[in-house]
């Protein structure tokens, strides 16, 4: 099916390039695998979503829509994955809150649970300093 719209010169939208996704405790693949493949078929591929401004405009547009003059200072992102959720609020200059037990895991883990001095030089790695970490949301 992929070829077929690759033959009609048809451009993929991706909504969510995150690559893969964490499903309760399993990490399955995204919108961003779909898009990858596509683009190695030789399919052309548009990004919309994280990491891009244009989400973040829209996104803070309707919080002013529905509560009056929001500062960026009082508006915090949360998110696990390094290229598109914490890229995004970074190069946006939201704070963040990181989740520790999301797509990354495996990184800084011990014994299945987020080792702090081991995330930290890992984020430190990644060049990004979220204002706040925790493992989970719930």
């Amino acid at each position: 099916m992929l070829n077929t719209f690759i033959a009609r010169d048809v451009p993929m939208i991706c909504a969510n390039p995150d690559l893969v996704v964490e499903r309760g405790h399993r990490i399955i693949p995204c919108a961003g695998a779909v898009a990858a493949y596509y683009e190695q078929l030789g399919g052309q591929v548009r990004v919309a979503g994280k990491p891009h401004k244009p989400i973040y405009d829209e996104a803070l547009s309707i919080a002013r829509q529905e509560r009056g003059d929001v500062d960026k200072a009082r508006v915090l992102a949360i998110g696990d994955g390094m290229p598109t959720d914490v890229r995004g609020a970074l190069s946006q200059g939201l704070d963040l809150l990181y989740i520790s037990a999301g797509i990354h895991i495996a990184e800084y883990s011990v014994d299945g649970e987020t080792d702090e001095a081991i995330m930290q030089e890992w984020l430190k790695g990644e060049n990004a300093a979220p204002k706040f970490w925790m493992p989970r949301l719930a």
